[in-house]
Formats: structure tokens, C-alpha cells, sequence
């Protein structure tokens, strides 16, 4: 079964973290990713831009596109990770692995119902 382990965290303080900070962070979760990957459970994972730039499309019709994601917490949704994993614990033990090296966020563990592969996409920097 697909997993995605989404990573939520205050994004003020991952913003406030300094290069050198965050390529710190970057390294180490990258590190915890090798072996999942070359296990073959590990699949795409995103880091997604500033909450301010993201915009919600709702409404009935073409809809109305809106600023911001509008999120009632304080955590915003940072990034996800995508895992094939045969149960529900495995999943967990990923994202107990991601959080160890990242204590401060927080991370959630939701099956995938329908994944579309997106290949041709390379990866970005930064």
C-alpha cells in the first residue's frame, strides 16, 4: 500500500533557520531517505514553497482562486514523502526515522487511494 507522510511544522521558524541551518536539516533527511529508497519503499518527495504563495481554487464552476491555503493551525503542510510499505506500522516507522532528524515537525501518516506517476518531472534545488 501507498503511504504519504506529510510534514507539517511552524513555518515562521523553518523560514527563520539560516542556509546553513536548513542544509543541515536537508542533509539529514536525506540521509534517513537512502536506505528507504534503496529498499525500493521510498518514492517521490517534495518540499513545497512559502504557505503565502500557495493559492485554493473553490467554489462551485470555474471556481474562485483565492490567496493562501487558509490553514487554522500552527503548522502549515511543508512537504510530503510518498512510501510504498506493506503496513500501516511500517509507515509509521518511516516517518518516526524522518521525525528524528527533524523533531521539531510534525508528520502524518495517510494511505494513498489513487497515485498518478508523474514522470518526465526532474528534480529542482532549494
Amino acid at each position: 500500500m501507498l503511504y504519504a507522510i506529510l510534514a507539517y511544522h511552524v513555518e515562521d521558524e523553518v523560514l527563520s533557520w539560516t542556509p546553513e541551518q536548513d542544509a543541515a536539516v536537508v542533509a539529514k533527511v536525506i540521509e534517513v531517505q537512502a536506505p528507504l529508497r534503496a529498499s525500493g519503499q521510498f518514492g517521490p518527495a517534495a518540499r513545497l514553497d512559502e504557505t503565502r504563495k500557495a493559492r485554493t481554487l473553490r467554489g462551485p464552476g470555474a471556481g474562485m482562486v483565492l490567496d493562501g491555503p487558509f490553514a487554522e493551525t500552527k503548522e502549515q503542510l511543508l512537504g510530503f514523502h510518498l512510501m510504498q510499505c506493506a503496513t500501516e506500522d511500517e509507515a509509521i516507522a518511516a516517518a518516526r526515522k524522518l521525525r528524528a532528524v527533524n523533531p521539531t515537525a510534525v508528520y502524518e501518516i495517510r494511505p494513498v487511494k489513487l497515485y498518478v506517476p508523474a514522470d518526465g518531472f526532474g528534480a529542482t534545488s532549494g
